[in-house]
């Protein structure tokens, strides 16, 4: 049963950062992509960074800059570090993975390539 657990969120003023966790269990964890998606209220679901088992990422325009995410494989767990944090960064952040053939860059941000999901975790910038 994979499972993938955000924790991290919280309320911050603008200018500030958070880091955001992700912690997976339930599958081989050594062979697959991740990413972070952000779904604002009234908004679609949007990948803002990916990461894949070779530490190569992949980031949103919107974001390129301000955010890193990293991969800690000993661990099982992603991580979300967001400096710089801007009101319109607000929004549920969801926790993305699958595993399978390569995934081009040009797809590791989209929705449909991703698998499993977490319950997400909440950032309000003010």
């Amino acid at each position: 049963h994979v499972q993938l657990v955000e924790s991290g969120g919280g309320s911050v003023q603008a200018g500030g950062s958070l880091r955001l966790s992700c912690a997976a269990s339930g599958y081989t964890y050594g062979d697959i992509y991740m990413a972070w998606f952000r779904q604002a209220p009234g908004k679609e679901r949007q990948g803002i960074a990916s990461v894949d088992n070779g530490g190569r990422t992949t980031y949103g325009d919107s974001v390129t800059g301000r955010f890193t995410i990293t991969k800690d494989n000993v661990k099982r767990t992603m991580y979300l570090q967001m400096n710089s944090l801007k009101p319109e960064d607000s929004g549920m952040y969801y926790c993305a993975s699958n595993s399978g053939p390569y995934l081009p860059f040009s797809q590791r941000l989209d929705i449909s390539a991703y698998k499993y999901w977490g319950q997400g975790t909440q950032v309000t910038v003010s």
